[in-house]
């Protein structure tokens, strides 16, 4: 086992290197910068920009230098100090603008996770064992609804619905006393009570879909022929069930970590300008439209990251729960 995880870790050296390089690439690739909106806005306002402010503008941001120049300076500061660069638009350290907003996102994405699995997998059991019974048939149009209607659809109509019967308003991962005040446990206890509902929201698509594949696969697990022959032999239903046929159906979706950490995150964006959540999605989406390079450029290598870390995950978990994977990797 630990040689087939030094045998991934290898593998990630040049992966990251190439994700860092391409995340830079793609924050450079639309026309103009920070200062081309930047100047816009001072000339909005009425402020005369002369070439020489340009380009000592330039020369201040260290847009004046080439890109690769840029992008030596950018992950040598990364790797060697953690220092993701200044971001323009906060002109603050990128690290102190996302620290706070990317542990939320985090623990939302870690809830939502954990959510999705405690409920899809009983549920996806539950359906393929009882085929075509009424609740299968009650799930499975559950399960279409949530895959058929977007997050923040969901997240409109709940605000709506819950503010319009009660007057208490859904937005918000804080209460109002708590929203500036430094963390502490009461700070603690207030977001333990406001998460389950960006949670919820923001899970509801992804239970829909694991439902439909754990259904799918232990349907096909069922109908194998070492299945048949356990039960000729006489071995118990649930026994029979929960040793093979579940350990091969959830195969699947343990290989999802790798995409479902990142989806969660970049998919919850929507869902946090609804809910007005202190999330990272809103802010990429600012530093997106401000060209803010070094605020979108680390926002999407740490996605990026994540979803190398829950491919890795994803492997030692498979590897774990199936010997014939850990084996493979290795010979190959």
């Amino acid at each position: 086992m630990l040689t087939f995880i030094g045998h991934r870790l290898i593998q990630l050296i040049p992966l990251l290197i190439a994700i860092s390089i391409i995340s830079f690439v793609l924050i450079q690739l639309p026309p103009g910068d920070y200062l081309t909106t930047y100047i816009q806005q001072l000339e909005l306002a009425g402020t005369d920009v002369s070439e020489g402010t340009v380009q000592s503008l330039k020369a201040q941001y260290g847009l004046d230098q080439p890109m690769y120049v840029q992008y030596l300076i950018w992950i040598k500061n990364i790797v060697l100090h953690g220092d993701f660069g200044r971001s323009f638009t906060w002109n603050e350290p990128v690290s102190d603008v996302i620290g706070e907003r990317l542990g939320l996102t985090v623990v939302i994405s870690i809830c939502t996770l954990i959510f999705t699995w405690i409920v899809a997998i009983p549920i996806g059991i539950y359906s393929a064992v009882r085929q075509y019974s009424f609740m299968d048939y009650i799930f499975t149009f559950v399960g279409f609804i949530g895959l058929a209607l977007p997050n923040f659809l969901i997240a409109l109509v709940a605000i709506y619905t819950v503010f319009v019967n009660t007057g208490v308003a859904l937005t918000g991962l804080f209460s109002p006393e708590y929203a500036t005040a430094p963390w502490s446990f009461a700070k603690i206890i207030d977001l333990l009570k406001h998460i389950w509902i960006p949670t919820l929201i923001i899970g509801t698509s992804g239970t829909a879909g694991l439902i439909r594949v754990m259904r799918g696969m232990l349907l096909d697990e069922l109908q194998k022929q070492y299945v048949i022959t356990a039960r000729a032999k006489g071995v118990r239903e649930q026994t029979l069930l929960f040793k093979y046929p579940v350990r091969m159906a959830i195969n699947p979706l343990i290989s999802t970590i790798g995409w479902t950490l990142p989806a969660i995150i970049s998919g919850e964006a929507i869902v946090s300008i609804v809910l007005n959540l202190p999330t990272t999605g809103p802010m990429l989406l600012d530093a997106l439209m401000t060209q803010d390079m070094y605020l979108a450029g680390s926002f999407i290598l740490i996605l990026s990251i994540l979803t190398v870390i829950g491919t890795l995950i994803s492997d030692i978990l498979l590897a774990w729960v199936d010997p014939r994977i850990r084996f493979g990797g290795v010979e190959e």
